[in-house]
């Protein structure tokens, strides 16, 4: 069984993945945080993630830095956003992903090219969205929640510029663009609380598994 949850920055797809997993008793992969973890590295190597060799250089990031609270941040969000346009990055960790969707027992894998790309063959494949602002206004209220990127509070507006830039990016790009599959139930959360979020997407679910 393969689980794939889709959507843009910002919109509730990491947390209803990490939830599902739990309830289905399934491991759960965050793909954004490889992307996220990539970037990260070209900023330590000294390099550009708009270059595509430097961006590719980074793939051999060391897995303790998908421990480091430092990829949480909206700085590292946008370094993973620039590096991942790049096909060569795309291809270095979808071998990576694969194996984690076909291991026994199944799994849930959160991204933005889970049910298009690394996962066409989902058995489930959500694509969780939400408008511009809600989005802006839930990684605004997150990070204060967290206290990430303390050493400068960043506004609310320029949150919501960097989110419309990566989506721009995300969709834009060439290789595997940010979309719905054909086939993913699309699930707007922008008027739910995270807990009816969940309950909306887990009913969902189970009416896709019961058809199967």
């Amino acid at each position: 069984m393969i689980i794939a949850v889709d959507g843009p920055t910002a919109s509730g797809k990491g947390t209803i993945a990490k939830r599902l997993a739990a309830h289905l008793g399934v491991p759960c992969l965050d793909t954004g945080l490889l992307y996220r973890a990539v970037g990260r590295q070209v900023a330590i190597n000294g390099g550009n993630p708009d270059i595509a060799a430097d961006a590719l250089a980074a793939c051999n990031f060391p897995d303790k830095l998908l421990e480091d609270e430092i990829l949480r941040t909206e700085e590292s969000g946008s370094l993973a956003s620039r590096a991942s346009v790049h096909p060569e990055v795309r291809e270095a960790l979808f071998k990576r992903q694969r194996a984690f969707a076909e291991q026994p027992g199944g799994a849930v894998l959160d991204g933005r090219d889970i049910g298009t790309v690394i996962a066409p063959d989902a058995d489930v494949k959500l694509f969780i969205t939400a408008s511009v602002q809600s989005r802006a206004r839930r990684r605004w209220l997150e990070m204060v929640e967290k206290k990430l990127d303390h050493e400068e509070e960043i506004p609310l507006s320029e949150i919501e510029k960097d989110v419309v830039a990566r989506d721009a990016r995300d969709i834009n790009r060439k290789d595997a663009p940010l979309k719905a599959a054909p086939d993913a139930l699309v699930i707007d959360t922008t008027t739910f609380d995270r807990e009816a979020a969940f309950e909306m997407v887990l009913e969902a679910v189970q009416e896709a598994l019961n058809k199967r």
